[in-house]
């Protein structure tokens, strides 16, 4: 008897729909990462029903355990799932465009307006609110991805906490990012809890993505150092897009001295303001260090290890999931990451409060997010502009 042939299901949507959805979403999709991943879970599986459940939550395993935005990563999956590379590219390039546009705009405003008195007084106060939101993103990210700041947890992931604490000291001592720290986090953690069967068979391992840009008349060193710098960093975020934070800080401030500790600070709050990921504050850095070719470099550096991974494991995502090898290299980096997070913040913190006012700010943009439910950091950076012209020109 002749096997009858596996005819797909037509999916429930058309590519020009899901790339349609992602552009809105892009557009003003308030609220960080985890806002972000739940208004796709919300849409496209609860109301659309263009996806399954299982679909969904295999997406939002990858878009976790490998490198990359969370909200992004898991955006060019869900374009993968029926539309192949074509479609994770669709709603890849539709979910960053929109934010994309929006701080480059506002990276030609910053340089027209950045040296009047009242876009100081703005950033004076939204400075200091993002530092609060910063540290409360901090809390959040360890709480979720080590263990809760329990003696019986703390004691079951005590390598994981060393991993962090290490994190938090070197960066505070170095004040830049150590990408071999990170590795050989994940590396060791994975030795430990579940080594590899490659030991005992070595094999040989990519040896990473290179990337070189040049465009137009602009300094094509500088691009090239833009390009380099901002895929390392773009291959290094686990989870949130704040992860990205430490990595920043130190090649753009201290490395390269690209950007002052002031204009850095403005660059994140600048992603607390727009829509999409909150990664597209490189797309402002960029801007600002070489103009648009710079913007366009950035951020086509930063995403772009996020795609290759996302298409290159999607299709054999399920055999991945379950190697536990895997699962740990990425704990262990995960760990040490948002140490560096953590110290980034008492490093840029140190800078950037300067006076009481900007301390008062700070701490109360901390107690608003606990306490009170579901507010968003846009509402939140545009009281903090609203106090910081007023304690300037009152």
């Amino acid at each position: 008897m002749e096997k009858q042939p596996i005819i797909k299901e037509r999916p429930a949507y058309s590519l020009a729909e899901i790339a349609k959805y992602f552009l809105k979403l892009g557009t003003w999709g308030f609220g960080g990462p985890v806002a972000l991943v739940g208004y796709m879970q919300r849409d496209l599986v609860e109301q659309k029903g263009w996806l399954s459940e299982e679909e969904y939550k295999e997406g939002l395993a990858l878009a976790q355990l490998a490198p990359g935005p969370l909200a992004a990563q898991l955006g060019i999956y869900i374009g993968f799932v029926h539309y192949g590379l074509l479609g994770a590219t669709l709603t890849g390039l539709a979910f960053v465009l929109p934010s994309f546009i929006m701080v480059v705009l506002l990276g030609m405003a910053y340089q027209l307006y950045g040296g009047l008195t009242w876009m100081q007084a703005v950033f004076y106060g939204v400075g200091a609110a993002v530092i609060g939101i910063i540290a409360m993103s901090a809390y959040k990210l360890t709480i979720k991805s080590i263990s809760k700041f329990e003696l019986a947890a703390m004691k079951s992931k005590w390598l994981l906490w060393l991993f962090y604490v290490i994190g938090i000291i070197i960066t505070v001592i170095t004040e830049r990012e150590e990408v071999l720290l990170f590795l050989g986090c994940g590396i060791l953690y994975m030795l430990i809890k579940a080594p590899p069967q490659w030991i005992k068979k070595p094999t040989t391992l990519p040896a990473g993505i290179l990337i070189s840009t040049g465009f137009w008349n602009y300094d094509s060193k500088t691009l090239q150092e833009i390009g380099w710098f901002f895929a390392k960093a773009g291959a290094f975020v686990f989870g949130s897009g704040l992860a990205i934070v430490p990595f920043l800080h130190g090649g753009v401030v201290k490395e390269f001295g690209w950007l002052t500790e002031h204009q850095f600070v403005d660059s994140v709050a600048v992603a607390m303001i727009t829509p999409g990921p909150v990664v597209i504050t490189v797309g402002f850095i960029g801007y600002l260090v070489a103009g648009f070719p710079g913007a366009c470099v950035a951020a086509l550096a930063t995403f772009l290890p996020c795609y290759i991974f996302t298409v290159a494991l999607a299709p054999s995502f399920k055999k991945i999931a379950r190697n536990t090898s895997i699962k740990a290299f990425v704990d262990g980096i995960t760990a040490a990451v948002i140490g560096a997070l953590v110290g980034s913040v008492i490093v840029i913190g140190l800078r950037s409060i300067k006076d009481i006012p900007t301390a008062l700010i700070a701490i109360a943009a901390v107690l608003a997010l606990i306490y009170i439910k579901k507010l968003q950091e846009p509402y939140l950076i545009g009281a903090a502009a609203i106090i910081g012209l007023l304690i300037k020109f009152i």
